[in-house]
């Protein structure tokens, strides 16, 4: 079935293909990866989107001496398989196994490391500015989609990359199916035309004549912009400084190779415009592009998901909330990062569609958008994950925080995430949010006390967080009603001698599952900021080992707030901080990187047992 795709074990045996083959190569390469994510999940509707692009690439570039970047990471699966890893699919984002991501360290092909949004033009420019010093002729290209585009970080290289003139390119892969009429035989003519040496040739001589008559000149250029306005819409790249060529059909192998061979030959930044569709050649994905970018294990035959269990996730936790409190509370206004589907806001956008507003990849406009609304008396909920609020951090700071606004986040992710790895891990967020003034912090150690601590953030009047974990939680039974906790108030979950387990969050049940071993009182300190200094107090005076247990980095986590606060209070007492290492965890199953951390319940009695020897 995939005689000829098992024939290719790098870029090298692709290019000895004649174009007729690289057509059923592209045929192999699709079925092989419907099959292969079918039996690992991941991510497919963008994988199955840039197959004849992943080829035609590495056909006419001189790879990996010519540098090709990924913007995101999350449509590499072809790139990966071509490069020599086809074997190692069944492993994908396996402990031990490929990560979902590119990584530097994981093959020569992967010149940059990604998965968050927006940073493949700017990587690609420093790399075509690298060549240029050191007097290379490779070439740098630049993958990025429709949806990265909203990042001001990609505007930020284009907009230099315009002024310099390293040789770049930038390919944008639009899957926006509204531009589809664009593509056609016309637009395909138009950008070879557009890429070949005739019309550069012509260009450049006419550049020189027309430049003795500044206005001519002016005029000229003016016109072709507009001209070529009518057709494409190149006209804003063109006045970043690009030259700017499309749109093409990005699923025809010909007109890719031969437009990517003609601006191989051109200097200075280049833009390529290609149209593909998300999912292209498997129709669930087609028909469902969104429920099949990121999948657990399906059936390929029907693409029908395989049950993973039916338990409540946090997610489903908050995305109920939000429909509740917004039926009470009109002010309420939904924003999220384009992540609507990942943070549970499709209900929410349903019912209340004027109340919602995804901005696309744009967290810290994200932020200042909603510090604006609650600014003039609304409400805004930011749903984001907790890896991608790391990108809004000066606006949280400078345009929440400091002006007090009540602005609440719904923080997913926070801790580790399983198999997206390092790149998607919510290990920092306590760290990196307490430090700031005026913020409120809640860590739900259960699904009820999710609901309760939303309703209790959307009260406060300032800056509030709720994080919590990806998936599921305890199974504990989820009251309607919902109420204000005390603010910065713990409780004292179960009561022991000798040893105190102050746990933060999703931790608490191994903690207490620990307790019952080491006859420990265990608390649930439910606030990591502010935190109850009277229950930390309480449990020094009468207890010989403090031990904190959290799913986020020790290195200023909530642990290093507890050792802060017995400090002040002038408190002499052992404390044993618990949580992540200082490292960046590999991906894998999720229940198994805790253990391997300590942080299950046999790794907290074997830490408290040993600091106890000492």
């Amino acid at each position: 079935m995939y005689e000829l795709l098992e024939s290719i074990n790098s870029p090298e045996d692709l290019r000895k293909l004649s174009r007729k083959e690289l057509l059923e190569l592209a045929r192999q390469l699709r079925a092989f990866l419907i099959s292969s994510v079918a039996q690992t999940g991941g991510h497919l509707s963008s994988n199955l989107g840039v197959v004849e692009l992943t080829i035609a690439l590495h056909y006419v570039f001189n790879t990996p001496e010519d540098r090709v970047v990924w913007d995101v990471g999350h449509q590499t699966y072809p790139h990966k398989i071509l490069t020599g890893r086809r074997e190692a699919m069944s492993g994908l984002r396996k402990p031990g196994g490929i990560a979902g991501f590119p990584r530097r360290d994981e093959s020569i092909y992967d010149t940059f490391g990604t998965g968050h949004s927006s940073t493949s033009i700017s990587a690609a420019l420093g790399m075509a500015v690298a060549a240029q010093k050191t007097g290379s002729n490779r070439h740098s290209i630049a993958i990025i989609g429709d949806g990265a585009m909203t990042a001001g970080m990609a505007f930020e290289a284009l907009n230099n990359a315009g002024a310099m003139d390293a040789n770049l390119l930038v390919i944008l892969n639009d899957n926006d199916m509204s531009i589809s009429p664009n593509v056609g035989a016309l637009t395909n003519y138009l950008a070879k035309l557009l890429s070949g040496p005739l019309y550069t040739s012509m260009r450049r001589s006419g550049e020189k004549v027309l430049g003795v008559v500044p206005p001519v000149r002016e005029f000229a250029k003016r016109a072709e912009e507009h001209v070529k306005g009518m057709v494409t819409p190149g006209t804003l790249f063109e006045e970043f400084g690009f030259n700017y060529i499309g749109p093409i059909d990005g699923h025809d192998i010909d007109v890719l190779i031969t437009t990517l061979r003609n601006i191989r030959e051109l200097k200075g930044p280049q833009f390529l415009h290609i149209a593909t569709q998300k999912g292209h050649g498997y129709r669930p994905a087609e028909d469902n592009p969104g429920k099949f970018h990121g999948v657990g294990k399906f059936d390929p035959s029907n693409g029908c998901s395989i049950a993973q269990g039916s338990a409540k996730t946090y997610t489903q936790v908050f995305s109920d909330w939000l429909v509740d409190m917004a039926r009470q509370d009109e002010r309420l206004i939904g924003v999220t990062p384009a992540m609507c589907d990942g943070s549970g806001l499709n209900a929410f956008a349903e019912q209340f569609p004027d109340r919602f507003y995804d901005v696309g990849i744009a967290e810290q406009h994200a932020l200042t958008f909603a510090a604006g609304m609650a600014c003039d008396g609304l409400k805004p909920v930011v749903a984001i994950y907790s890896t991608f609020l790391q990108r809004a951090y000066d606006q949280f700071i400078h345009d929440i925080a400091l002006q007090n606004l009540p602005v609440m986040f719904a923080i997913d992710r926070a801790g580790l995430v399983g198999a997206d790895g390092p790149t998607h891990a919510g290990s920092f967020d306590l760290s990196y949010l307490r430090c700031i003034p005026n913020i409120i912090i809640m860590t739900p150690s259960d699904e009820n006390e999710c609901r309760q601590m939303l309703y209790t953030a959307y009260q406060h009047q300032g800056p509030s967080a709720v994080r919590y974990p990806r998936g599921g939680g305890p199974g504990a039974i989820i009251h309607e009603t919902m109420q204000s906790l005390p603010i910065g108030k713990g409780i004292v979950r179960r009561s022991g001698k000798r040893i105190a387990i102050l746990a933060f969050g999703s931790l608490l049940t191994p903690a207490l599952e620990a307790a019952e071993v080491l006859d420990a009182t265990v608390a649930d300190m439910r606030f990591v900021k502010p935190l109850d200094r009277a229950l930390v107090e309480a449990l020094a005076n009468s207890h010989e080992l403090l031990v904190t247990v959290e799913e986020n980095a020790v290195m200023g986590g909530a642990g290093a707030a507890i050792m802060e606060a017995l400090q002040a209070m002038g408190l002499n007492i052992p404390v044993l901080c618990l949580g992540l290492p200082d490292t960046f965890i590999e991906h894998g199953i999720h229940e198994t990187m805790l253990a391997e951390c300590g942080l299950n319940a046999t790794g907290i009695i074997s830490a408290i047992e040993k600091r106890l020897t000492k």
